[in-house]
């Protein structure tokens, strides 16, 4: 049977909150029996965009991570409340208007922090999928609608297709090791999860400093070289896709203006700053 499914795409989240306003507007005040209770304009939204800042000076970079219901196949909240959460035979799943009243203990079991609170109506609530739009006939919910960078992707079709789809594409979830099976999935997850170190090569060129575009740089963890890359016109260089936490890396820098070296333990991304050629002793060969 065909199922619902989100493919979220990280790199072209901007943080325009388009489908944060979009969920709002579409709960706030409206009542969908069955479905949903109004929800409470002073609530947090169901849909909300996480920020990550990585980097220094002017080597930052930002990855926006929209996240709402997973719509879990396993889901925490459903081994929580019982009959107030059902799961439709379409993958979506439904907080009982009704039934989750005062239970606040519902809120808590999401491991996604997905589900917030009706302080008003004393009732749990979450991004429904916009059940009742698609079940009107609506190709695609509302955020998917409502986004200017195609960050959203609905997609219905039976679990083979999607697990297919999943590894063709290279899509994640979030926190795969819990085990909820969700049906949100992640274009380029590894954006929001890895680091980087780069830097900015310089070297004195009579009485001026000047960028080195095309320096060779290499970067090592331990004895290992892990990648090469080159710098750029503005003397910029940076390597991806790191793991947090992943040891004492070592950048090595070569060009026929001089050479360097610099160390950095990674926890965080790491920008190095402007890094200083210095000029081969006399007799020494710099390839």
């Amino acid at each position: 049977m065909s199922k619902w499914n989100l493919v979220i795409n990280v790199g072209q989240c901007e943080n325009c909150q388009n489908c944060v306003i979009a969920a709002r507007d579409e709960h706030v005040g409206n009542d969908y029996p069955g479905y949903s209770a109004p929800a409470a304009a002073s609530a947090e939204s169901a849909i909300r965009i996480l920020r990550r800042v990585q980097g220094d000076s002017h080597m930052v970079e930002t990855t926006y991570l929209p996240v709402m219901c997973n719509h879990c196949d396993e889901a925490p909240c459903m081994r929580v409340a019982g009959d107030a959460i059902r799961k439709r035979a379409d993958g979506i799943v439904i907080i009982d208007p009704e039934k989750a009243r005062g239970r606040r203990d519902i809120v808590k079991s999401c491991p996604y922090q997905a589900i917030v609170w009706n302080e008003e109506l004393q009732l749990p609530q979450t991004w429904i999928f916009d059940a009742h739009l698609l079940d009107q006939g609506w190709p695609q919910p509302r955020c998917q609608q409502s986004c200017p960078t195609e960050v959203f992707e609905t997609v219905k079709v039976d679990d083979a297709t999607m697990a297919e789809k999943a590894r063709r594409e290279g899509l994640q979830v979030l926190r795969p090791k819990l085990g909820t099976k969700p049906r949100v999935w992640y274009s380029g997850l590894e954006r929001w999860e890895s680091c980087f170190i780069g830097a900015s090569i310089s070297a004195r060129i009579g009485d001026l400093i000047e960028c080195v575009t095309d320096a060779k740089v290499a970067l090592y963890l331990g004895d290992q070289k892990l990648a090469e890359t080159v710098s750029d016109r503005f003397g910029d260089f940076r390597f991806g896709g790191l793991a947090k936490g992943s040891g004492t890396y070592r950048v090595e820098i070569r060009h026929a203006l001089g050479s360097a070296c610099r160390e950095c333990e990674l926890g965080e991304s790491v920008y190095l700053g402007e890094v200083s050629l210095v000029q081969a002793t006399l007799g020494v060969e710099v390839t």
